[in-house]
């Protein structure tokens, strides 16, 4: 695992991560967004062949980030589950209870259609949405007329953003990113089992792409 990128804003110190993550220095915390667990179960469920490894790799990858940083608090932006309870929920049952130490919050997100109950029987806190410092834990990004009406810098995800990069030849391809605009930062998603969308920038914004193990401003 590499070492990310060192972001401040609004004088919060945050590490982007490789790995899709964001680690939070003042709060010792990660901020992930779209894991959808239990894709792979539920396509399973479907009869369409899909390895089950991996939902298991995106849980040995918060397990190495957790470790790696010694966080005690993570932040999900919704979609942590991806369907109806599945086999895959055994699965994450048994990774939170190796990590009872840490504290764990959820901002509902469209996918997460299973009973909060169930996540609170783990104690996984949930939340529609979720003020932690200067910045506005939600699922869905807002526009510039909810933005204002917040009043506070928005963390979010669920559209999976991508950057697209071309070449001379024209050549493209398009990067999973971190975008910060002026009130919003939109993270890229998590799971590995996804896709991504380029999306449209403002030249003011800063952009980081993914690619190959690295962070780099785009």
């Amino acid at each position: 695992m590499s070492a990310g990128l060192n972001f401040n804003i609004l004088e919060q110190d945050l590490l982007l991560l490789p790995e899709r993550a964001i680690y939070w220095r003042q709060k010792n915390a990660l901020i992930v967004a779209d894991v959808h667990l239990g894709k792979t179960g539920h396509f399973r469920k479907a009869g369409i062949a899909v390895p089950r490894q991996l939902g298991h790799d995106d849980l040995n990858c918060l397990t190495k980030l957790l470790n790696l940083h010694e966080a005690d608090t993570i932040y999900f932006l919704g979609d942590l589950f991806h369907s109806d309870m599945n086999a895959d929920w055994h699965d994450f049952a048994a990774w939170r209870r190796q990590f009872s130490h840490v504290t764990m919050h959820l901002v509902m997100g469209n996918h997460d259609v299973i009973k909060e109950h169930h996540y609170h029987d783990l104690d996984v806190y949930t939340h529609q949405e979720m003020l932690e410092g200067p910045f506005l834990m939600l699922h869905h990004p807002q526009n510039s007329a909810c933005l204002e009406q917040h009043g506070h810098y928005v963390f979010c995800g669920h559209i999976h953003p991508g950057v697209k990069l071309m070449g001379k030849g024209r050549q493209s391809v398009t990067l999973p990113c971190f975008a910060f605009s002026n009130q919003q930062a939109i993270l890229p998603s998590f799971g590995k089992f996804t896709g991504k969308v380029a999306m449209r920038h403002e030249p003011t914004d800063n952009v980081f792409g993914i690619l190959e193990g690295k962070v780099i401003a785009v």
